[in-house]
């Protein structure tokens, strides 16, 4: 079994970058640097989306820690994966809310399960996290029911007091998760948002903040109402619900002519791997796609997600010998998307990140 541990690592020089994030300059010499986002904080060593996932991810030297954001049925936003929440909490163990059970369906996907905007903030405060890929991460299920569901203020909270205890800025990250539904039900999650960044003094341009979402018509919205960076994402599964209604696909958003418009009302893209190199038949690493080359044509930075150590979640030549939750050869695959130039990294394992972003210098 390959298996390597947390490592508290110290973030990368920063010199060569601006306050948040790499410089254009630097990006037109080839160095390999990249932002490195703690995915849901540091969620390969502590159940996602808890102030103790986020903490250590900044402590391992993530620059920006990344909170999905949902809403209780009283308009709280909190940090969950989804707006399902059997998979991530200790609900199903609760009697009191057995009869919150239900099957709903979002952005296209039939769920059975319990769901955010049917508690409120309080009852919310009752679960406990857990880990959500126990077959995955075994290790993770130690800290099970140990840790609240946070607001996305508690979130902000912890990154100010790391950024003091840490010496450095710690940028926040934020993912609206099924605005569209959400909006939908009467809990839009954009007003929200946008009080609790001013409220934390976090809505300037040169603020530490990107706000991301896989839908369109929020984020531009959003580039009207608060002038923080934005971050199109780009799935290669699903298509936005919003641009399924009106019959588009992401395959138009990754064209020249789709990056240009995003670039009226972004900052960048947040492309999934496969988007940037795509797979041979047998899951290896491919060819590069020209997707970076492009957006940097348009203008846009390119963070790119999701990398993890384990097999799972690797190419087929870079896995180990072993059981799917061992560790592959990350770091190879990390090396590869550096090598293109890519602008930021979303990482479930903040410190392995790190230190592929020091071999890559």
């Amino acid at each position: 079994m390959v298996v390597t541990g947390p490592v508290l690592a110290q973030a990368p020089d920063q010199t060569s970058q601006t306050r948040f994030g790499p410089s254009a300059a630097h990006r037109r010499s080839g160095a390999p640097r990249a932002l490195v986002i703690g995915h849901r904080g540091a969620p390969g060593y502590r159940p996602e989306h808890t102030l103790a996932s986020y903490e250590l991810g900044a402590r391992m030297g993530a620059h920006y820690i990344e909170p999905d954001l949902v809403s209780t049925s009283d308009g709280v936003l909190v940090a969950r994966h989804d707006a399902e929440i059997g998979m991530t909490t200790d609900v199903a163990a609760h009697p009191e809310f057995a009869d919150r059970r239900t099957v709903r369906t979002i952005d296209g996907h039939t769920l059975d399960g319990w769901f955010v905007d049917d508690f409120t903030f309080a009852e919310l405060r009752t679960l406990r996290a857990v880990e959500r890929l126990p077959h995955l991460r075994q290790e993770n299920t130690l800290y099970d029911r140990r840790h609240l569901v946070p607001s996305f203020d508690e979130v902000l909270a912890l990154r100010e007091r790391l950024s003091t205890e840490l010496g450095r800025e710690i940028g926040i990250y934020p993912e609206t998760k099924h605005p569209g539904y959400f909006a939908a039900t009467g809990r839009a999650l954009e007003p929200a948002l946008v009080a609790s960044l001013r409220a934390a003094g976090l809505d300037r341009a040169d603020s530490p903040v990107f706000v991301q979402s896989f839908e369109t018509a929020n984020l531009r919205a959003l580039h009207a109402q608060i002038p923080v960076r934005l971050i199109q994402l780009l799935d290669d599964e699903d298509d936005p619900a919003d641009l399924v209604a009106v019959g588009r696909t992401v395959a138009d958003l990754v064209t020249p002519e789709g990056l240009a418009d995003i670039a009226t009302y972004a900052t960048g893209i947040g492309p999934a791997k496969d988007l940037v190199i795509g797979r041979t038949p047998d899951g290896a690493l491919g060819l590069p796609t020209g997707l970076v080359e492009n957006a940097h044509a348009a203008g846009l930075l390119v963070h790119v997600y999701t990398f993890r150590n384990e097999n799972a979640f690797l190419p087929a030549t870079l896995r180990t010998p072993g059981a799917e939750a061992d560790y592959g050869d990350a770091f190879a695959e990390y090396l590869a998307f550096l090598a293109l130039g890519i602008d930021g990294m979303f990482s479930d394992n903040p410190d392995t990140a790190v230190a592929a972003l020091e071999l890559a210098a």
